[in-house]
């Protein structure tokens, strides 16, 4: 008796991407234009797989350069150009035999993405590290030795400590342990791409938090960069106390 099309859906459904290649070799030869169709949503996912494992394995070519390293870690930070809000570092030591997929620069993921590998990364991480710098500092010292600082607190935090950095572009004053830094290295090395993503979604989660205390400003929509309502919000009601002085000093 054939095979009803919704049982082969269902079994579709319930497949993993590692288990689509055996459901090809079930039914790639029915010719029912319903399975027919199935078949081809699984031939693309499986190309969509396959090229996202070579594009995160094009990913990994510093930490494979670095292997001799015991303790790679990638940092990066969020944060730099709001008016409000603190700047926060985040920093990843990755298994060497890392095997999560879609790490990339968390601009370029959705919130969701970001969130979903937010669990993974701090599941299979051998370390994470956060830190953070609040407004007044931002305006005592200014952002980018806030930056640093953020970092060199986000890197504190680890254990076990790491013996190489892989750096988003810079390099940070007062650490002593080996740095690399990497234009754009959010979207060329794993490390940096997970320490991205961490530091993203838990400074989005504060300004989210900050955004039931100061409702008018929309933090949890503008996360406390200059959109449009956030302007007139600041312009009609002033600054809170998240503000960065420095920052909105030419607006107000």
């Amino acid at each position: 008796m054939e095979q009803k099309i919704q049982e082969i859906k269902n079994i579709f459904q319930a497949a993993t991407v590692n288990e689509l290649p055996a459901f090809l070799a079930v039914y790639q030869d029915d010719r029912r234009p319903g399975v027919a169709a199935l078949v081809k949503r699984a031939q693309k996912m499986i190309s969509d797989y396959e090229r996202e494992i070579a594009r995160t394995e094009k990913m990994k070519e510093y930490e494979k350069r670095y292997d001799s390293f015991s303790y790679i870690c990638g940092i990066d930070e969020v944060g730099r150009g709001p008016l409000a809000g603190p700047v926060v570092a985040g920093a990843v030591i990755l298994p060497k035999d890392c095997d999560i997929l879609y790490l990339n620069d968390s601009k370029q993921l959705s919130e969701k993405k970001r969130e979903e590998l937010y669990a993974v990364i701090m599941e299979k991480a051998i370390a994470t590290g956060l830190g953070f710098v609040a407004p007044q500092r931002i305006d005592e010292i200014n952002i980018l030795q806030a930056t640093y600082e953020a970092m060199r607190e986000a890197v504190s935090k680890l254990n076990p400590q790491p013996d190489l950095l892989l750096n988003d572009a810079v390099t940070i004053p007062g650490i002593l342990v080996k740095q690399v830094p990497i234009i754009k290295g959010d979207a060329k090395s794993i490390s940096i791409a997970a320490a991205s993503i961490i530091a993203k979604v838990t400074r989005d989660r504060l300004m989210v938090d900050y955004d039931t205390v100061y409702p008018e400003y929309g933090f949890a929509s503008n996360k406390g960069y200059g959109a449009k309502a956030h302007l007139e919000a600041l312009k009609k009601y002033g600054p809170t106390p998240i503000h960065r002085q420095s920052f909105i000093k030419n607006l107000i």
